[in-house]
């Protein structure tokens, strides 16, 4: 493998891309923990580390969209406006045929569909940045000259504000278009994995600080048997990550054979590969997202209303509780489905297949091949989603049940491994395509592409 990074930097025009990417992560990770002017960065961050729904909508943001509301950062967003017109517009695409026509343009429909994308983009970044600004106004986070009658502040620190927000999601969308150009990977991708992979660090010190060589170890400490039970989880789950995302359900496609003069064409057989996890990391960021607000909801009523009815559900909506992990579930295998029902056409690739002149073995063309290809992709759905809630469920479990900080038990399963898992195999495969394009041998030794790559 150390030879293999050796041939990456022999290569001119690889070892450019990959430079170019690191150079655009490092601009990334700079503005990363550049403040927000106005806001009291200090009280903040006391503010929102005392837990809550507040503190899980926080530690959810930064684990996988590459922003930092923790400390109001103009890079405090993140990615996560930018990805949410992409699910609107995919969505919207299915739905509406006027997109739909553009889609099936070529290039320049989906140009303009990236245009839309970007438009909307900066109308959530105003929405997001306001109801931000005025959640910071309301629990006193701001110096005290910059308060007003505007959502809590003066009109200028509100204008001043949400430029400033929103100018950081651009930017960082501009950063992940141009790594996509001109650099290595999807960029969006890598700027989240970015922002997952720099809490390590900090996890790892924080196992290391809080580390029992003797005796039983307490809550929040680790002890040696605790530490190694960790590691073994940790390459488990990402093991499972891997097979689980590179899984794929064969079926068997029969091209039909034509006659031409003396010539007989076609006949050969081939598979149709079906995803397992079709949906890939999407459920579980959509149920994801759609827990914290219960939470919240609950919280606020039991606050303003208190009794037994709405104080069961506030607890009972936390992180690690029964009710809370048995919605998760539901949710993730709800979307899960959703994103397989949205994205996969069978009656489209039953079509294709019969306009190209193949066929699935004991199928007739059209109709009994659309259903069986809805019917077997219901199957696996079912399969691919079980795993998901495995994952997710994993790190809420292990902190709950050792008593340890969620921010080491992330890494041991839910949206964020699996994020690095998916960029990591995706970044692997082009660097391993670039090297064997020019002779060269990939990660594994081998002649082709790791093993589901192509």
């Amino acid at each position: 493998m150390f030879g293999t990074f050796l041939n990456i930097f022999k290569v001119p025009e690889l070892r450019n891309k990959l430079l170019f990417t690191i150079g655009l992560l490092a601009i990334y990770r700079i503005g990363f923990y550049v403040p927000v002017p106005g806001v009291d960065q200090d009280a903040m961050f006391k503010g929102m580390g005392s837990g809550g729904g507040a503190s899980d909508l926080l530690n959810y943001f930064q684990l996988f969209t590459g922003g930092n509301l923790r400390q109001s950062t103009i890079f405090g967003l993140g990615i996560m406006p930018y990805i949410s017109a992409s699910i609107i517009f995919q969505l919207l695409v299915t739905v509406v045929p006027s997109l739909e026509k553009l889609q099936q343009e070529g290039d320049t429909g989906r140009r303009k569909i990236q245009e839309y994308t970007r438009y909307a983009t900066v109308g959530l970044c105003f929405i997001n940045g306001m109801v931000w600004m005025k959640y910071i106004a309301s629990q006193g986070f701001l110096f005290s000259h910059y308060e007003g009658a505007w959502f809590g502040m003066t009109f200028t620190y509100m204008v001043m504000s949400l430029t400033m927000l929103t100018t950081g999601t651009v930017f960082l969308m501009w950063l992940g278009e141009q790594i996509d150009e001109y650099g290595l990977g999807s960029g969006i991708s890598l700027i989240i994995m970015a922002g997952i992979v720099s809490s390590l660090p900090s996890a790892v010190i924080m196992v290391g600080g809080n580390l029992k060589l003797t005796g039983t170890a307490g809550a929040g400490e680790f002890d040696i048997p605790k530490v190694l039970f960790l590691v073994l989880m940790f390459v488990a789950v990402v093991a499972g990550a891997i097979l689980i995302m590179q899984a794929q359900r064969r079926i068997p496609i029969q091209q039909a054979k034509q006659t031409r003069g003396r010539r007989v064409y076609g006949g050969q057989r081939h598979y149709l590969p079906l995803r397992v996890n079709h949906g890939g990391v999407m459920p579980i960021i959509f149920a994801s997202s759609m827990l914290i607000f219960p939470g919240l909801i609950f919280g606020f009523l039991d606050g303003r209303w208190r009794n037994v009815v709405w104080t069961t559900l506030s607890e009972q909506f936390r992180s690690g509780e029964y009710l809370y992990i048995l919605t998760y579930i539901i949710a993730i295998y709800f979307f899960a489905y959703f994103w397989t029902t949205v994205q996969f056409r069978p009656k489209e690739m039953a079509n294709n297949l019969r306009d190209y002149g193949s066929f699935i073995p004991g199928l007739r063309p059209g109709k009994r091949t659309a259903d069986y290809l809805e019917k077997v992709m219901g199957r696996i759905t079912y399969v691919g989603a079980g795993f998901l809630a495995i994952i997710a469920i994993i790190p809420t479990l292990v902190a709950s049940s050792m008593q340890i900080s969620f921010q080491v038990s992330a890494f041991l399963g839910g949206t964020g491994l699996l994020i690095v898992v998916s960029v990591t195999l995706d970044l692997v495969q082009r660097i391993e395509a670039n090297l064997i394009m020019r002779n060269y041998k990939g990660f594994l030794g081998g002649e082709g592409p790791i093993k589901g790559g192509r």
